[in-house]
């Protein structure tokens, strides 16, 4: 499973080096010199041409040649990416790790998107409820996007009070919601 740890945006300079739209709590750790970033497929605009008028398209792979920070934004200069006009052929390339290249979390009361997607979510009772879509990263909590077995989705926020348990091996997320929660 590809894990999104970026997206790239706009090229800086002239030289191919690129903005990241950062997704990981890590981002000096996955945007090291010699790491290798997965692109997802289809997640990159159509082929563009260089100055030299030969046609690029994204690569299956980049290697992060360099990665700093620069005004609050992650700026990346990948392997082979030399000019701007290619820089720009990758604005909005969804570039990621497979989770099997993820060590666990040291804090057992910290998780991965990709290990709480599509666990089941039960009440303490153990009624299901439906199970775990994917994890929203708001501001003040992260969310579990839930989807109801009758359809539609609703918004849990992932704090103790209302998420009391995760079972990763019973595969289950035991939610406690306030009244009306689900009902939003």
């Amino acid at each position: 499973m590809l894990l999104i740890v970026g997206r790239i945006g706009k090229p800086h300079g002239i030289r191919g080096e690129v903005t990241v739209e950062v997704r990981t709590d890590e981002p000096e750790a996955r945007f090291a010199p010699g790491k290798v970033l997965r692109t997802e497929p289809g997640a990159a605009p159509p082929p563009a041409a260089s100055e030299r008028g030969e046609a690029f398209r994204v690569p299956a792979e980049l290697v992060v040649e360099s990665a700093r920070w620069h005004q609050g934004r992650m700026l990346v200069a990948f392997e082979g990416i030399l000019d701007r006009d290619v820089a720009e052929a990758l604005r909005g390339t969804l570039i990621g790790v497979d989770s099997g290249e993820v060590g666990a979390p040291e804090d057992p009361e910290e998780f991965h998107d990709h290990q709480l997607v599509g666990l089941a979510v039960v009440n303490p009772d153990g009624d299901r409820l439906g199970e775990v879509a994917r994890i929203e990263h708001a501001p003040s909590s992260d969310l579990l996007v839930l989807r109801r077995p009758e359809g539609g989705t609703a918004l849990i926020p992932f704090v103790k009070a209302i998420v009391p348990e995760v079972d990763l091996a019973g595969g289950r997320v035991v939610v406690d919601p306030p009244a009306g929660l689900l009902d939003l």
